[in-house]
């Protein structure tokens, strides 16, 4: 344990992958130490604080107008920060709102590509804010709601909801059911190209050179990790609890280096010295950009 004292203590890893952090993160580690008021605590302490507050800070700044704009209605405070923050993380620019009117003002004064809307607000109803919403624009709407009955759910698609998860809901499903959403609405590319390497995700293709390369099950779900992640580093813990949840099965920290060389070999030209999927030294792997 030690009483934080100097600002240039500060990861290697960090300075080398987010040069440009390096002063926001030196500022708001020491924001966090004036706090604590010298008390003395660990150094993992900062770690999970100071990386999250990065990589979300990164890639804020980096993608700027690249990222998809979403609309949180929420009216109970705990969800709206949990799930603001896990978005930022995911790489989603968000705004809230707590009750009809509100959400109905930044709406009509602001272009969202996605709204993420209760059904029962504290001024309203969520299902008033989604028939106003639909007659203004045509927004994606996915309803987040414990009203998970028969009648609710077909009242919401009936009103031109394009989905609806029940809560409590597991953060990673409802990315995965947004990112569908915002691809049928138009929003998203439905195609991605990696040099000489096509990614069609509307058909579940990769290509290269016009060549199918038969990707594997967990071969193409890694690539669409590292492709939703573009220009990001990723651990091997991320890759791993990433590719858990998509398979269903136990997947080591040996069978993703298998599954990494596997990629490699189909997609690079030279697999030896990769240029799509980089190696970021003490960290872990990115797509390039």
């Amino acid at each position: 344990c030690a009483v934080f004292s100097n600002v240039n203590e500060i990861d290697p890893g960090m300075i080398s992958v987010f040069p440009d952090l390096v002063c926001s993160k030196a500022y708001f580690l020491l924001k966090t130490c004036i706090s604590l008021s010298g008390c003395a605590v660990s150094m993992d302490f900062f770690a999970p604080l100071a990386y999250n507050q990065g990589v979300n800070q990164y890639r804020q700044e980096r993608h700027g107008k690249n990222m998809n704009r979403v609309l949180i209605v929420e009216d109970d405070a705990a969800i709206v920060k949990t799930l603001s923050e896990f978005l930022a993380g995911e790489g989603f620019s968000c705004e809230t709102a707590n009750g009809q009117e509100r959400a109905l003002e930044l709406f009509e004064e602001n272009d969202f590509d996605l709204v993420l809307l209760d059904v029962s607000l504290a001024d309203g109803s969520g299902f008033v804010v989604c028939s106003a919403m639909k007659r203004m624009k045509d927004t994606p709407v996915i309803f987040l709601t414990a009203s998970g009955d028969e009648h609710s759910v077909v009242t919401g698609l009936e009103l031109g909801a394009d989905d609806y998860v029940a809560k409590p809901f597991r953060p990673r499903e409802l990315v995965s059911r947004m990112k569908t959403v915002l691809r049928r609405a138009g929003k998203t590319q439905s195609t991605v190209e990696l040099g000489n390497v096509r990614v069609d995700m509307e058909r579940g293709t990769v290509t290269k050179n016009g060549a199918d390369l038969c990707l594997s099950a967990l071969e193409y779900r890694l690539l669409l990790i590292f492709i939703n992640n573009r220009g990001r580093a990723l651990t091997r813990a991320q890759l791993l609890e990433h590719i858990w949840d998509a398979a269903g099965d136990f997947v080591n920290d040996n069978t993703l280096t298998v599954y990494i060389k596997r990629l490699r070999d189909k997609l690079e030209d030279d697999p030896q010295n990769p240029a799509i999927i980089k190696t970021v030294r003490n960290v872990g792997y990115k797509l390039s950009e």
